[in-house]
């Protein structure tokens, strides 16, 4: 065997590579060998077929599995040798010219191949001590625990109806049959029966809910709305609908006390215990908000610590991710470039750079969770797993067997916990200051992060 390096240029590497054909098929009789006592063929006693015999019938094939195992330990030999991480999966050319195939599968040849290898460059680690952030942090306030209660209390109030001929008002609800057009013509998921509708909740398209008050049960209208311009379905997006709309009843809320009774309906002990409830969670929304911002600095700081060249495949590949979501967004909201005050040209290069931003910290964070012995063990995975089942109520075992049989998928749940955790190792080593602020300025910061 004989490899030959053809190219070394930045990150890229090119090897020629010719195994004898002797050595081919030194492994194709080895492999002829062990097919002896496992296959069965009319007129020769198990075991005792020819290996001459064997050639003939299964010579081929038998060359076809050598060669593809031949190419993948050399390429493996390559990579161990010289101590490459690879950015993506070797590039290999073989011969394909029918002649030149016809006679490396029968044996007449030497196989004579390429080899194209892209790899990771040495990433010089940062001091990670030097890193300075400042961690954002709230508290929740008797005032913010109140109006959550209160939502609670708005949502679980009972409803009755309203006597007949009483026309409905800003916060009844109404139960309405309705067919919707566009242009007199009926569109899918225009129609609806027996849906409640809450006057001033905001949940229909706007204008909606507007136009039934003073509505009565039995009463037909016509409503009129438009279809925000961002709309999820894009075929629906910004175009004028009507509503045959019919009122089936109205009915007025009710008051709901907030007390002790109302907290066992909602399955607590007490309304003390409802409130140390609401607490809880408004706290793991500021907490995951200002965990989100740290993480935003320190990855900040970890791209300017580290500039090196990229592979270029998985620069171009995030590229390309990046820029069919990009894409497809603006088709789906019936959108151009000029609508987003942009060109397209300026477009890809402002996506170009997050595509290269994201493959270099992906490869910072990766290296120095190899450099530190950071790894998902199978316990953390296995609860990333049962997590995403129970998102699936009455389809766990399938959920569970999805992510068994599909290695990628299953990636796909680790990589974020292995971020998460190399995310925790480099706050601990940073310096990192708490800063008590409000609950305005967090969202405001948050609000203006998810902007930029």
């Amino acid at each position: 065997m004989q490899v030959t390096e053809t190219l070394s240029e930045g990150l890229k590497r090119e090897y020629a590579v010719s195994i004898p054909v002797a050595e081919l098929e030194t492994k194709v009789n080895a492999r002829l060998e062990e097919l002896k006592d496992k296959v069965r063929i009319n007129g020769f006693r198990p075991g005792k077929v020819p290996v001459a015999h064997l050639k003939k019938v299964y010579g081929r094939s038998a060359m076809a599995e050598v060669i593809e195992a031949s190419v993948r330990d050399v390429n493996q030999k390559i990579v161990t040798d010289n101590n490459f991480k690879l950015a993506a999966d070797p590039k290999v050319t073989l011969p394909s010219e029918e002649g030149e195939v016809e006679k490396l599968i029968t044996g007449g040849s030497d196989l004579q191949y390429t080899v194209g290898i892209e790899i990771v460059p040495e990433i010089k680690l940062g001091d990670f001590k030097s890193i300075k952030l400042t961690k954002l942090t709230t508290d929740v306030t008797d005032a913010e625990i109140d109006e959550a209660v209160e939502r609670i209390a708005k949502q679980n109030r009972p409803y009755a109806a309203k006597a007949e001929g009483a026309k409905a008002e800003t916060g009844d609800r109404v139960i309405i049959s309705f067919v919707g057009t566009i242009d007199g013509k009926p569109f899918e998921g225009g129609t609806g029966d027996d849906i409640a509708v809450e006057i001033g909740s905001g949940t229909f398209i706007p204008g909606f809910e507007d136009q039934l008050i003073g509505i009565a049960a039995g009463e037909n209208r016509t409503v009129k709305a438009k279809f925000p311009e961002r709309y999820a379905n894009a075929e629906l997006a910004g175009k004028d609908a009507e509503f045959a709309t019919t009122a089936k009843s109205i009915e007025a809320p009710g008051e709901v006390t907030v007390d002790d009774e109302f907290a066992k309906q909602l399955g607590l002990e007490s309304l003390a215990k409802l409130r140390e409830a609401v607490k809880e969670r408004i706290g793991r929304d500021y907490q995951q908000m200002s965990r989100q911002k740290v993480k935003r600095a320190l990855l900040d700081e970890l791209d300017k610590l580290h500039k090196f060249d990229l592979p270029p495949t998985l620069a171009e590949d995030e590229f390309n991710r990046v820029w069919s979501s990009v894409t497809e967004e603006l088709k789906a909201e019936n959108k151009t470039f000029a609508d987003e005050n942009t060109t397209e040209e300026k477009a890809k290069e402002e996506y170009r750079a997050i595509a290269e931003r994201r493959v270099r910290l992906g490869l910072v964070l990766a290296e120095i969770g190899e450099k530190n012995k950071i790894t998902v063990g199978d316990e953390e995975l296995s609860r990333a797993v049962a997590e995403r089942a129970r998102q699936f109520a009455g389809q766990e075992q399938r959920v569970w067997d999805y992510y068994r049989q599909n290695p990628d998928a299953l990636a796909s749940l680790r990589a974020p916990i292995f971020e998460e955790k190399v995310v925790d190792f480099l706050l601990e080593l940073a310096d990192v200051t708490d800063k008590k602020v409000s609950r305005e300025e967090l969202m405001k910061e948050e609000e203006e992060a998810e902007g930029a």
